[in-house]
Protein backbone atom coordinates (compact mmCIF):
# COMPACT_ATOMS: atom_id res chain seq x y z
CA UNK A 1 0.00 0.00 0.00
CA UNK A 2 3.08 2.64 0.94
CA UNK A 3 4.19 2.22 -3.25
CA UNK A 4 0.84 3.68 -4.24
CA UNK A 5 0.63 5.97 -0.89
CA UNK A 6 4.28 7.39 -2.61
CA UNK A 7 2.90 7.91 -5.38
CA UNK A 8 -0.30 9.89 -5.57
CA UNK A 9 1.87 11.99 -2.71
CA UNK A 10 4.72 12.14 -5.37
CA UNK A 11 1.79 13.38 -7.82
CA UNK A 12 0.32 16.14 -5.65
CA UNK A 13 3.47 17.75 -4.95
CA UNK A 14 4.84 17.93 -8.13
CA UNK A 15 1.22 19.22 -9.76
CA UNK A 16 1.40 21.47 -6.54
CA UNK A 17 5.05 22.48 -7.04
CA UNK A 18 4.82 23.34 -10.68
CA UNK A 19 1.27 25.06 -10.86
CA UNK A 20 3.25 27.51 -8.03
CA UNK A 21 5.86 27.96 -9.86
CA UNK A 22 3.99 28.67 -12.72
CA UNK A 23 2.29 31.54 -10.74
CA UNK A 24 3.90 34.07 -9.56
CA UNK A 25 2.23 37.27 -7.99
CA UNK A 26 3.91 40.20 -9.40
CA UNK A 27 3.20 43.53 -10.47
CA UNK A 28 1.47 42.13 -14.11
CA UNK A 29 -0.95 39.90 -11.79
CA UNK A 30 -1.53 42.98 -9.49
CA UNK A 31 -2.10 45.33 -12.22
CA UNK A 32 -4.90 43.24 -14.08
CA UNK A 33 -8.49 44.66 -13.29
CA UNK A 34 -10.23 41.68 -11.26
CA UNK A 35 -13.99 41.04 -10.60
CA UNK A 36 -15.50 42.06 -6.88
CA UNK A 37 -15.98 38.69 -6.37
CA UNK A 38 -12.92 37.07 -7.21
CA UNK A 39 -11.22 35.28 -3.48
CA UNK A 40 -8.78 36.67 -1.63
CA UNK A 41 -5.32 35.17 -2.86
CA UNK A 42 -4.13 33.35 -0.03
CA UNK A 43 -7.06 31.40 -0.46
CA UNK A 44 -6.06 29.83 -4.17
CA UNK A 45 -2.89 27.74 -2.26
CA UNK A 46 -5.38 25.86 0.54
CA UNK A 47 -8.13 25.17 -1.80
CA UNK A 48 -5.96 23.65 -4.48
CA UNK A 49 -3.69 21.63 -1.89
CA UNK A 50 -7.50 20.27 -0.51
CA UNK A 51 -8.60 19.58 -4.11
CA UNK A 52 -5.39 17.98 -4.60
CA UNK A 53 -5.32 15.80 -1.55
CA UNK A 54 -9.14 14.57 -2.11
CA UNK A 55 -7.35 13.81 -6.14
CA UNK A 56 -4.73 11.51 -4.28
CA UNK A 57 -6.87 9.94 -2.06
CA UNK A 58 -9.45 9.14 -4.73
CA UNK A 59 -6.59 7.38 -6.71
CA UNK A 60 -5.36 5.42 -3.57
CA UNK A 61 -8.55 4.45 -2.72
CA UNK A 62 -8.95 3.10 -7.06
CA UNK A 63 -5.64 1.75 -6.65
CA UNK A 64 -6.20 -0.76 -3.89
CA UNK A 65 -9.59 -2.26 -5.41
CA UNK A 66 -9.74 -5.75 -5.64
CA UNK A 67 -9.54 -7.91 -8.91
CA UNK A 68 -9.04 -4.63 -10.98
CA UNK A 69 -9.15 -4.77 -15.01
CA UNK A 70 -5.63 -5.29 -16.74
CA UNK A 71 -5.31 -2.20 -18.07
CA UNK A 72 -7.48 -0.69 -15.01
CA UNK A 73 -4.03 0.90 -13.06
CA UNK A 74 -1.94 2.13 -16.38
CA UNK A 75 -5.46 3.68 -17.41
CA UNK A 76 -5.40 5.35 -13.80
CA UNK A 77 -1.91 5.97 -13.95
CA UNK A 78 -2.31 8.29 -17.44
CA UNK A 79 -5.17 10.19 -16.09
CA UNK A 80 -3.52 11.60 -13.32
CA UNK A 81 0.10 12.67 -15.06
CA UNK A 82 -1.95 13.97 -17.69
CA UNK A 83 -4.10 15.86 -15.69
CA UNK A 84 -0.88 17.19 -13.59
CA UNK A 85 0.17 18.50 -17.23
CA UNK A 86 -2.74 19.86 -18.04
CA UNK A 87 -3.89 21.84 -14.44
CA UNK A 88 0.29 23.27 -14.91
CA UNK A 89 -0.67 24.53 -18.92
CA UNK A 90 -2.75 26.62 -17.61
CA UNK A 91 -0.71 28.52 -14.93
CA UNK A 92 1.85 28.69 -17.58
CA UNK A 93 -0.77 30.21 -19.94
CA UNK A 94 -2.74 32.95 -17.75
CA UNK A 95 0.68 33.87 -15.11
CA UNK A 96 3.84 33.28 -17.07
CA UNK A 97 2.66 33.91 -20.66
CA UNK A 98 0.76 36.12 -19.44
CA UNK A 99 -1.92 34.94 -21.63
CA UNK A 100 -5.50 34.41 -19.65
CA UNK A 101 -7.45 34.15 -23.19
CA UNK A 102 -5.10 31.39 -23.82
CA UNK A 103 -5.78 29.78 -20.81
CA UNK A 104 -9.36 30.23 -20.68
CA UNK A 105 -9.24 28.46 -24.28
CA UNK A 106 -7.48 25.51 -22.54
CA UNK A 107 -10.05 24.82 -19.67
CA UNK A 108 -12.40 23.09 -21.68
CA UNK A 109 -9.16 20.47 -22.08
CA UNK A 110 -8.69 20.62 -18.49
CA UNK A 111 -11.89 19.76 -17.50
CA UNK A 112 -11.58 16.62 -19.68
CA UNK A 113 -8.56 15.51 -17.93
CA UNK A 114 -10.59 15.49 -14.57
CA UNK A 115 -13.67 13.48 -16.36
CA UNK A 116 -10.75 11.20 -17.43
CA UNK A 117 -9.65 10.97 -14.02
CA UNK A 118 -13.23 10.37 -12.84
CA UNK A 119 -13.60 7.68 -15.94
CA UNK A 120 -10.84 5.87 -14.63
CA UNK A 121 -11.61 5.79 -11.21
CA UNK A 122 -15.26 4.61 -11.27
CA UNK A 123 -14.47 1.43 -12.36
CA UNK A 124 -12.09 0.60 -9.53
CA UNK A 125 -14.21 2.60 -7.09
CA UNK A 126 -17.46 4.23 -8.04
CA UNK A 127 -17.40 6.06 -4.33
CA UNK A 128 -14.05 7.27 -4.54
CA UNK A 129 -15.02 9.55 -7.96
CA UNK A 130 -16.79 11.50 -5.73
CA UNK A 131 -14.21 13.08 -4.81
CA UNK A 132 -13.25 14.52 -7.57
CA UNK A 133 -16.33 16.63 -7.74
CA UNK A 134 -14.56 19.65 -5.84
CA UNK A 135 -12.15 19.79 -8.44
CA UNK A 136 -14.21 19.76 -11.60
CA UNK A 137 -16.44 23.05 -9.21
CA UNK A 138 -13.62 24.64 -8.61
CA UNK A 139 -12.10 24.60 -12.22
CA UNK A 140 -15.63 25.73 -12.98
CA UNK A 141 -15.27 28.59 -10.49
CA UNK A 142 -11.86 29.37 -12.05
CA UNK A 143 -12.71 29.39 -15.51
CA UNK A 144 -15.44 31.77 -14.67
CA UNK A 145 -13.34 33.72 -12.86
CA UNK A 146 -10.56 33.45 -15.71
CA UNK A 147 -13.50 34.60 -18.76
CA UNK A 148 -14.34 37.85 -16.66
CA UNK A 149 -10.55 38.79 -15.84
CA UNK A 150 -10.05 38.01 -19.61
CA UNK A 151 -13.40 40.61 -20.31
CA UNK A 152 -12.30 43.02 -17.82
CA UNK A 153 -8.67 43.42 -19.63
CA UNK A 154 -9.47 42.83 -23.58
Amino acid sequence: MWPIVLLAALWMSVTLGMGAYATPLGPWYYGLRKPSWQPPDWLFGPAWTLIFALAAAAAIIAWRSPNPAPAARPLLVTAYLANGVLNTCWSVLFFTLRRPDWALLEVPVLWLSIFGMIAAIRPLAARAAWLLVPYVLWVSFAAVLNLAITRLNH
